[in-house]
């Protein structure tokens, strides 16, 4: 995938509330069009960034440049949606009249309003829900409609901070799918979340915040290559019986009819198959093991050896 100019640019982000550091010197860019992911621990700082970046905190230090120029909160924030973790929608107030409502404060004409309200609810299957009240929705019929909300007055920065929270897997995948349309229509998303198995699916480029600070950024699949340890898992069409040692690889894992398997410095993949099929073994699989973002994740937080041997976290 091919991104335009940077949407967001944030640069050397600093703020502390009392003597507690909430975010401290965090630098990175947002391409537009892109999904971004912002990872971390709870308690990373990663909503203080959020809302320094909506305009709800000002920034001790640093810069924010939105679309090419210094962020402004008052004009800029039009053309932001963000969707926080908490509920902001007024319990009370039936939910056609408040999407109307937030619809009206985004600048939107009630004409215009209505008639993408209409749109949405009919996409995401909540044509029934007009006259129904907040508190009477479950926690997934609420994430539905703050997403919905969020992105009603088309803004080119969506911000959605745990939007799966409390859906079913199948309202899960609708909203997945409507963050994959809005990319692919140039809407650029930043993602805040925990679960890496979302963000592994759904990320171009992610950064992992732990303790306020920035310790990884860089797209999914580049990541992953850095992290990966040169293993392998080779399928048999039968039990492989013992495999001796040899100078090649070293045996990490066997089952009945695979093995994981680390290659030694010096060699290939290629020198693998040669050494197996020398010795008469059916191979019906081979591929490499790429760690997951939830591995890296674990090895990053913790301050693993592996982490600091890529120097990113101090030792």
């Amino acid at each position: 995938m091919v991104f335009m100019q940077n949407i967001l640019e944030v640069n050397h982000l600093k703020k502390s509330f009392a003597t507690q550091k909430a975010v401290d010197d965090v630098s990175f860019n947002i391409a537009e069009g892109s999904i971004f992911g912002m990872l971390g621990p709870n308690g990373a700082g990663k909503t203080t960034l959020l809302r320094m970046i909506t305009g709800i905190f000002y920034q001790d230090e640093g810069t924010i440049t939105f679309d090419g120029t210094p962020f402004n909160p008052s004009k800029d924030i039009m053309r932001i949606g963000y969707m926080p973790e908490e509920r902001g929608l007024y319990k009370k107030m039936n939910i056609g009249d408040q999407a109307l409502y937030l619809a009206r404060l985004k600048g939107l004409s009630k004409k215009d309003a209505l008639e993408k309200i209409r749109y949405w609810f009919k996409r995401l299957e909540m044509e029934s829900w007009w006259n129904k009240k907040v508190q009477d929705l479950s926690k997934g019929m609420s994430q539905k409609l703050q997403f919905v909300t969020t992105i009603l007055h088309d803004p080119r920065l969506i911000i959605l901070d745990e939007p799966f929270s409390g859906l079913d897997p199948l309202n899960a995948n609708l909203i997945k799918d409507e963050i994959f349309r809005l990319a692919k229509n140039g809407r650029t998303i930043i993602f805040s979340t925990h679960r890496m198995e979302q963000v592994e699916e759904i990320c171009d480029h992610i950064i992992l915040i732990n303790k306020g600070s920035k310790i990884l950024d860089g797209s999914v699949k580049q990541v992953k290559q850095d992290f990966k340890e040169n293993q392998f898992k080779v399928g048999f069409e039968k039990d492989p019986g013992e495999i001796e040692e040899n100078d090649i690889f070293e045996i990490v894992q066997h089952d009945d009819d695979a093995i994981v398997l680390k290659i030694h410095e010096g060699y290939r993949p290629h020198d693998v198959l040669q050494y197996l099929l020398a010795r008469k073994h059916e191979i019906v699989a081979f591929h490499e093991i790429l760690p997951s973002l939830n591995e890296i994740f674990i090895r990053l937080v913790e301050g693993t050896p592996l982490a600091r041997q890529f120097n990113i976290i101090d030792a």
